[in-house]
């Protein structure tokens, strides 16, 4: 599949609402945006009306939406904070997603030019992956590039890439503790590189910048993890990491590819490190049991589709990392609650007005 057979109308923006006003957001990307469909999902712990200035396709989604589409069936899955990112996923009906924050401006290459995140995570998406075999000049499908010597002839046609993970400029994707012991740390490097993540391998992912093959591996993508006694208090970022957990161990058992690398994005100051470090200890402890466990996981054959996967981790999850902390059971009954979700959610996907 080339860049060029991918229409416009194949692809969703999805943008998850934390600010009221997103007039200053919208305009900043108006180039990019206003050629595609939008969904804007409003934290529904935003008590403001959502400020939108016109010329945008879009639909948005509110707290009344959600409520009628979850309804009280599950009371595993939230999507407050960050997480209102999910719900914009849950109702999109296209082929291709492309994932934005509203804290996040377009960023410019190396040459100052202002970079069009959708073309790119398109491009990433439309052209194969190769998980298989590292090529040391990353990206071979790239203009200019190819397969090095000694790259197996076998293996140069790839395999669909069903996720794409950009980075950021400016405020890139450090841990609490690193930001409370590096305050003034700022990523300024732009690397013109892309890389398939290699099978098997794990990544941190952040769903700030990314783009996705819906029909792929869309239900992989879910929010699971909720913290106990806290109400919605959540382990937000903590929570991006499981997704991209459970999406990777998706994609190699069905034999397909996630990249990483460009697009880049500009990510403003936002946040309390002292906050942060409250709603990421926990996690951070646990990640050390997390981690092998994804690194181990291996599906049955019967799993043929990201559904399947995802009940079939759901009940790995329950039986082997349950033990080790509450957090984990209510996470495998979230991930089973998804996926009914996701099957009925079709019929409950008209918005109402922010």
């Amino acid at each position: 599949m080339s860049q060029e057979s991918i229409m416009d109308n194949e692809v969703d923006i999805v943008i998850g609402a934390l600010h009221s006003d997103l007039t200053s957001f919208m305009e900043e990307w108006r180039l990019v945006f206003s050629r595609y469909h939008l969904i804007i999902v409003k934290d529904p712990d935003l008590k403001e009306e959502l400020k939108i200035p016109g010329g945008f396709n879009l639909d948005v989604y509110s707290k009344s939406d959600i409520d009628r589409t979850v309804g009280s069936s599950s009371g595993t899955l939230l999507f407050s904070g960050y997480s209102c990112r999910y719900f914009g996923y849950l109702m999109s009906r296209k082929k291709y997603i492309i994932s934005v924050d509203d804290d996040c401006s377009p960023a410019r290459d190396n040459n100052g030019d202002l970079v069009d995140i959708v073309a790119q995570h398109i491009t990433n998406l439309s052209t194969p992956a190769t998980p298989f075999f590292f090529n040391t000049l990353y990206d071979p499908y790239r203009k200019g590039a190819d397969f090095v010597r000694g790259y197996p002839f076998s293996l140069r046609n790839g395999v669909p890439c069903t996720l794409s993970c950009g980075l950021w400029l400016n405020l890139a994707d450090y841990d609490a503790p690193t930001q409370a012991l590096k305050p003034e740390l700022r990523n300024s490097r732009y690397v013109d590189a892309v890389l398939t993540v290699p099978a098997r391998s794990m990544m941190p992912l952040s769903g700030i910048n990314i783009g996705f093959d819906r029909e792929l591996v869309g239900p992989a993508l879910l929010p699971a993890l909720m913290l106990a006694g806290e109400g919605k208090f959540r382990w937000e970022t903590v929570e991006d990491i499981w997704c991209g957990m459970c999406v990777k161990v998706v994609s190699d058992h069905m034999g397909l590819g996630v990249k990483t690398g460009l697009p880049y994005v500009w990510r403003k100051e936002r946040g309390d490190v002292v906050e942060s470090l409250k709603k990421d200890w926990k996690g951070v402890k646990l990640m050390e049991e997390v981690v092998p466990f994804f690194q181990s996981l291996k599906l049955s054959p019967e799993a043929i589709s990201a559904e399947d996967c995802v009940v079939e981790m759901a009940a790995a999850v329950k039986e082997r990392l349950g033990p080790v902390d509450p957090v984990f059971g209510r996470a495998a009954n979230a991930m089973v609650d998804w996926i009914k979700l996701w099957k009925v959610a079709g019929a409950q996907s008209s918005p109402s007005v922010a």
